[in-house]
Formats: structure tokens, sequence, C-alpha cells
């Protein structure tokens, strides 16, 4: 995948549209971490310096879903940005009516639109309605289809380039993230050309032994990573709730831990496939349990094939600790999405932590892939240890599934 980026147009005099990724925590107006913000700022100052100017376009939170509020507005990330750059940002409250700060725009201007999300044709979600026929749906659906062409028209109309450096939303099709790409010429950012040259470089051509670690609630949200990765990898560990799913398939006793009952048959699949491949699949050997889903719950170290009835597995136990981190030090690259066990919660964060020690130390090329496992990475300060700490979780899970991300095919190749 080789993508046209900033680097390969000429920048001067130009008004770039750039789908960024500023969907921050907010609360009463205050940004609680700018982690992505300050992730854009080598693309938005790269345009700046080349004598462009930038008209900036992103989400923030789910107005869709729970409607219009103070901490879905972008107004205060534009504040925020504009005393980060030392210069100001133009805010434009209705991200389909900024035609006339756009056409005042000198060369080294911003201008920032509102959420786009407050158009509901920017993601062109619809639901069939209670007693609403098939043909109705689709023709609803179809209209609001074409309501997204418009929008993404006239979001493009606001400059010469588009910019994609979102990679978080770079999976989802949306108006601002592939829409604008069929009226201008499309090309990424910083951040979605690290993405795409080290995710990419260790799926195509990985440094070995490539081990994969995999951990969350549900082996069904992680199927086709699985699935991809057995093809690739020479390791896969396996922690986090979606581990008792795989211990339930082999007959043991989970007592009341986390079980996607209606995915024994698929995780014994993968157990096969992945020893008929020769890929040394990993999964806990003890865990620590506990009576209760509480973070100050009585927990005790067992073996993972007697856990008794009324107890619930929250994390990896020793023994197990010892085996990942033995299989991940001397390890090539090391691809790493989701926490070991309920790692928000000091009791049960040592699997987290053991893990992100022992990938911290490995010496690999390492990436984390968002989420929990980012977080943990952050919060114990290995990230300056690591080699990629990606900026998307779903999309990062569908870049290692080996599905295509619309917000990526549709820039320009190089």
């Amino acid at each position: 995948m080789n993508k046209k980026t900033l680097r390969d147009v000429d920048l001067k005099g130009k008004r770039v549209v750039m789908r960024v990724d500023f969907n921050v925590p907010l609360k009463e107006g205050v940004i609680k971490d700018d982690t992505r913000i300050k992730g854009a700022l080598p693309s938005i100052k790269y345009v700046l310096e080349q004598g462009g100017s930038l008209v900036l376009m992103s989400h923030l939170g789910r107005p869709d879903e729970k409607g219009i509020t103070a901490d879905t507005s972008l107004k205060p990330v534009a504040e925020y940005l504009s005393k980060l750059l030392g210069k100001p940002v133009t805010f434009v409250a209705d991200c389909g009516k900024a035609d006339a700060e756009v056409a005042a725009m000198k060369p080294g201007d911003i201008v920032m639109l509102e959420n786009t999300r407050y158009y509901k044709e920017e993601q062109a979600k619809a639901k069939q309605k209670d007693g609403e026929s098939d043909e109705d749906f689709k023709a609803r659906k179809a209209e609001l289809k074409e309501k997204q062409k418009e929008l993404a028209k006239k979001l493009a109309s606001y400059g010469d380039i588009y910019c994609n450096d979102a990679f978080g939303t770079a999976h989802r099709a949306h108006a601002s993230t592939e829409g604008v790409s069929h009226y201008l010429p499309a090309v990424c950012g910083y951040l979605i050309e690290k993405e795409i040259r080290i995710m990419g470089g260790a799926l195509s051509d990985p440094k070995r032994p490539f081990v994969a670690i995999l951990g969350g609630a549900k082996v069904s949200d992680k199927i086709g990573v699985i699935t991809n990765l057995l093809e690739k990898a020479d390791t896969i560990i396996v922690g986090g709730g979606m581990a008792y799913t795989f211990f339930k398939a082999l007959g043991n006793n989970i007592g009341t831990s986390l079980c996607e009952s209606d995915k024994l048959d698929l995780a014994l699949d993968l157990l096969k496939k992945a020893e008929e491949k020769g890929v040394n699949f990993l999964i806990p050997v003890d865990n620590e349990i506990a009576r209760a889903y509480d973070k100050d719950a009585i927990h005790m170290t067992i073996y993972s094939d007697s856990i008794p009835a009324g107890w619930m597995g929250l994390d990896i136990g020793p023994v197990t600790r010892e085996l990942f981190s033995k299989s991940i030090i001397g390890a090539g690259t090391v691809v790493w999405n989701g926490p070991m066990g309920v790692s928000e919660w000091p009791s049960f964060a040592a699997g987290t932590e053991a893990v992100a020690q022992a990938v911290a130390d490995s010496g690999a090329v390492s990436i984390i892939g968002g989420g929990d496992s980012a977080a943990a990475v952050e919060k114990l300060g290995f990230a300056d240890k690591m080699t990629h700490i990606s900026t998307g979780g779903g999309a990062s899970l569908e870049f290692l599934e080996g599905k295509e991300l619309p917000g990526i095919a549709c820039l320009l190749d190089k």
C-alpha cells in the first residue's frame, strides 16, 4: 500500500481540507487528554509551512445517538489548537455553512468546522422503523446516501486538496473521510502515512519471530484478526475475557467467567488451524479469580482447568505472566491489541502490566493497537519504548484483519 502524502503535492497558495481525529475526552469545555490534537500537529504545521491554508474537520462523541450537547462541540478544541499553534483558528458553528469564512482565507489561515456528526448524512446510518416496509426503508436509505454525497461535495468545495489524517475513522466510509475524496485530489497526512508504513510492514514482511498478543472481552471481536494472523504469526497469545471461551471449548469449568457459548466450535476450529499451520497458540494456564466483578473483590490464583462454580476469571495468573513474557522476549515483531484482564482495576492489572513490560524489554518492532492496551502502555510509562502506538482502535483491528479501509483506499496511489 503506497499512497500519496502531503509531500507529494504542491501546497503553496492551496486550501487543504483535512480530516483530523479530534475526538477527545471533553467535559464542561475542558479537554482531558490532548494526545490526538498534538498528534495532528505535524501535518497541520507542514501545510502552513508550505504556504497553504487549512480547513479542519472532525467528529466528537456520538451526538447522533446521545444528542447535541456542549461536550460534543469542537469550539473548545479550536480554542485549544489556537493556543498550541500561537495563531488564530476561526471556528465555524455549522460545517455546511462556511463559505464566507473560507472565501476570506489567506495562506497560513486555519478554519475549523463544527462536529461533522451534527449532520446525520455524515454517517448515513439508517435503521428500519417499526411498520416501515422494505421498499420504503430502501428508498429512505437511498435518499440518505444522496444527501451524504451532497454533504461530501459541500465539504470538498472548501478546498483544493483533501488530506485524511484521521486513522481512527479510516474504517468508516463517511462523508468527511471517504466521500470528499470523490471531488478533490486525496492524499494522506503524517499519521496515516506512519500507520500504513509500520503496521502494513509488520503484516507484509515482519521481522521474525512474529508474536501477536490479543486480549479483550470477546472472541467475536477478534475472529477476523486471529484468522488473518494465523497466516502470518509464529505465536499467537490470547488473554483477557476472550480466553475463557477457549477454556470452555476445551471442556474446562469456567465458573461464571465471561464466555460466548455460541463461539465454542469456532474456538476449537481456531485451535485446530493453529496446530495445522504450526502456529504456537498460547492461552492462560492460571488465572486470578473472584466471586464478583468488583475492583475490591477478594481474589485468588487458580489453574485454568479448575475454576470453581461461582467464581470468575478477571486476570491471568503468575505462571501465565511468565509464560507469555518468555514468548515475547526475543520476538522480532510484536503486535498487541487488548488487555489481559480488567486492567483498569489495580487488583487485576498485573497481567497487562507484565505483558507491557515484556514488550518494552523485547527489543522487537512493537506495535500497540490502540484502546486499553495503549492506555496501559501510556500509564506505565512504556510509550517511548514502543515502536508505534496506533491512533485507531477499530481501524487497527480491521487493518489487522486485512480489510480494506475506505478512508485509506480512497487516497491517490503513488
